[in-house]
């Protein structure tokens, strides 16, 4: 009997063949990998991100936006838990901030767990639970009064420079108590608030610092065509992107300090509030912001910085927030300058809502004119922030009237305080 030809069988040897070459090859590989340590974060992270040697009580990390400064507060995190801690602190200016960067962030906690140590969120008790029993509790620095008692053995404050009450501070330093070396990292765009510059000058912090540029392989080059080229070489530039630590600009009618001293926590019983709006002319993302400020005038004739709601939005967007506010504070009416189309402002808060009380009042002076009498009531130390409001304030201490500033919160600001302290006359309730 004649042989079979079996035309298949070489493909079969040939298939086999490359199946063990694939497989060897995979071998190797692996064998390779098992050689090569994994990489950890202090390999590929720049030397401000990593926490110093020696000894200190503080880390501050003070950097410009988009630096990587919560990635660096996320890895510190998890080698502090890494190292043995039990309780972390996690505190950001609000509630939603320590949920949306710190915790659940591109760059936060859970995105740079590695494997067999992520941590669980459970975000109705405020925790973060890692395998291993090693609790972190989040906090709002606008409630100070949740960090009175529970006690730590590592903090993570984020964006220090914006928390509005710096007894927030206070108390977590004084729950900072357990373990051997309890530390806490502050990761905050600089800012030159009393809190801030206290930490610079303390012996027990120790400081490093950063700009946007040095993060810029990781961040989308159109941050850098659009955002980046807007502020380079300005004030906020320099704050915001550099890193840097502004000072007070010279003939600026307040200063920061100034504004730090009449600082208080509450506002007393309040005769009247007033939600002034000044409104952006143009809308869009390049569009300038839309002032909207709420103000009161307390039973002790001084006047109360409530609620800085300013905004870039559209039209739409801005009066709906406007009117949100007036509702919110349980304001007496919402004025708006006549000066940048009034009556179209008036009509469309009046669209939104109309049941909000709007008067149209007309801006005859200068803005420095306008803003010196203000001034001169905080100079008396007639006027008083509820808290801290970084973007308004930045503003003030940057005003010199010369009209090269951005100051639509300004505006807004003066507007309010001339209508409660200084200004009884003008045209009647829209």
């Amino acid at each position: 009997m004649s042989a079979i030809a079996r035309p298949s069988g070489s493909r079969v040897t040939a298939t086999r063949a490359t199946v063990l070459s694939l497989q060897a090859a995979g071998l190797r590989a692996a064998r390779a990998r098992s050689l090569t340590p994994a990489r950890t974060w202090r390999d590929v992270a720049r030397a401000e991100q990593v926490a110093p040697d020696g000894d200190w009580s503080t880390w501050l990390y003070m950097a410009g936006r988009g630096s990587g400064k919560t990635r660096a507060g996320a890895e510190w995190v998890h080698e502090q838990i890494a190292a043995g801690c039990r309780r972390i602190a996690l505190v950001g200016a609000t509630a939603a901030d320590v949920r949306d960067v710190m915790v659940e962030g591109e760059s936060g906690i859970l995105a740079t767990a590695r494997p067999g140590a992520r941590p669980v969120y459970e975000p109705s008790r405020r925790r973060v639970t890692w395998p291993g029993g090693a609790i972190a509790t989040t906090y709002s620095a606008e409630e100070p009064e949740r960090l009175r008692g529970p006690q730590h053995d590592g903090a993570w404050a984020d964006e220090l420079g914006a928390w509005k009450y710096e007894a927030a501070w206070d108390m977590l330093l004084l729950g900072l108590r357990l373990g051997a070396e309890p530390r806490a990292l502050v990761t905050t765009t600089p800012r030159p608030t009393k809190l801030v510059r206290s930490l610079l000058s303390d012996a027990n912090t120790i400081t490093t610092r950063g700009s946007t540029y040095d993060n810029r392989d990781n961040l989308a080059p159109s941050y850098f065509a659009s955002i980046i080229t807007r502020y380079e070489g300005t004030r906020m530039g320099r704050q915001e992107l550099m890193g840097e630590l502004v000072d007070d600009v010279p003939g600026a009618l307040w200063t920061l300090s100034l504004l730090d001293g009449l600082r208080v926590q509450a506002a007393p019983d309040l005769a009247r509030v007033i939600v002034a709006v000044d409104p952006a002319v143009t809308s869009g993302a390049e569009s300038d912001e839309t002032g909207i400020v709420v103000v009161g005038i307390g039973a002790d004739g001084h006047g109360y910085v409530l609620a800085d709601r300013s905004c870039r939005m559209s039209p739409d967007g801005w009066a709906r927030r406007a009117a949100q506010a007036y509702h919110e504070y349980q304001a007496d009416r919402l004025i708006v300058e006549d000066n940048q189309g009034g009556e179209m402002v008036a009509f469309l808060l009046g669209t939104v809502d109309a049941t909000v009380p709007i008067k149209r009042i007309r801006a005859s002076r200068g803005k420095r004119l306008r803003a010196e009498p203000v001034a001169a009531l905080y100079e008396q130390g007639r006027v008083h922030h509820v808290g801290v409001y970084p973007d308004l304030e930045d503003q003030m201490a940057s005003f010199t009237g010369d009209g090269g500033e951005h100051d639509d919160r300004v505006d807004a600001m003066v507007h309010a305080l001339t209508e409660v302290m200084l200004d009884t006359a003008g045209p009647g309730i829209w």
